[in-house]
């Protein structure tokens, strides 16, 4: 009886112990936007024996890396449903390295779908079609999942942006997705412009465009580029500006 009791007050203390730690993770994981490696069978059987307890003893990081240079094989050898699974595995184990996300977003929604495109064993256009559509939103999921766990990075929210924009054609998703590329810290530059650019191709939001362009453009010289001043003219003419309130034209230099 007495071993017993002091059996259930050991396990009551331990789990007094762990509970603080557990809670302290748990905060760390959130602060971290770390959504948290899923070691469930079908990873274990992907992985192998070894991999997989390699995977469990802390050694992800070495995992990843021999996965992704797996699935780098998969891509010269056109086996895009293998490397697919490859890259699910490499962004389970590190999601936190953003070229993983990235890489297979790259990989899916541009080299696969043109393959898929390109595929001279279907015959019907229709099916090519779905098959690249099919391969746009796989790019489109690992690059929305690799915000969710880093949503204080700008890089993928700019590839997303890319991918409405040329996959897609959908200007007011890549303006979107830009804008929240430039509000993360550490954002390149040319982000706002960017969207801005993207906005002021929207049917029915040039006014907006403009505004947003005509404002980088009153920051002074650094803003002051090609593209910029050619959509402002566009829009200028489009908008019908007062002559009065429109940019100053460049000065030609006499040579």
């Amino acid at each position: 009886m007495m071993r017993t009791v002091v059996v259930l007050a050991a396990v009551i203390g331990l789990g007094a112990l762990k509970l603080p730690i557990e809670r302290n993770l748990a905060v760390l994981h959130r602060q971290e936007h770390f959504r948290g490696v899923e070691f469930n069978l079908d990873l274990r059987e992907k992985l192998g024996q070894l991999g997989f307890l390699a995977a469990l003893s802390g050694f992800r990081a070495i995992v990843a890396d021999a996965l992704f240079i797996q699935a780098y094989s998969a891509w010269e050898n056109t086996e895009w449903g293998r490397m697919l699974l490859l890259f699910r595995h490499v962004t389970t184990l590190q999601p936190r390295v953003l070229l993983f996300w990235d890489t297979a977003a790259w990989h899916m929604a541009w080299n696969a779908s043109v393959a898929a495109m390109n595929d001279r064993n279907q015959p019907r256009l229709a099916l090519r079609v779905k098959a690249q559509r099919e391969y746009f939103a796989l790019g489109k999921d690992f690059l929305e999942r690799g915000i969710k766990n880093n949503p204080d990075r700008p890089d993928l929210y700019e590839a997303l942006a890319r991918l409405y924009k040329e996959k897609y054609k959908d200007h007011e998703r890549a303006s979107e997705y830009y804008a929240k590329a430039a509000a993360v810290p550490g954002a390149a530059p040319w982000d706002r412009r960017f969207s801005a650019y993207e906005l002021s191709e929207c049917e029915g939001r040039e006014r907006e465009a403009y505004k947003r362009l005509r404002s980088l453009y009153d920051e002074g010289e650094k803003e002051r580029l090609p593209t910029l001043i050619k959509r402002l003219k566009f829009l200028e003419d489009k908008l019908e500006i007062p002559q009065e309130q429109r940019t100053p034209q460049e000065k030609k230099v006499v040579k």
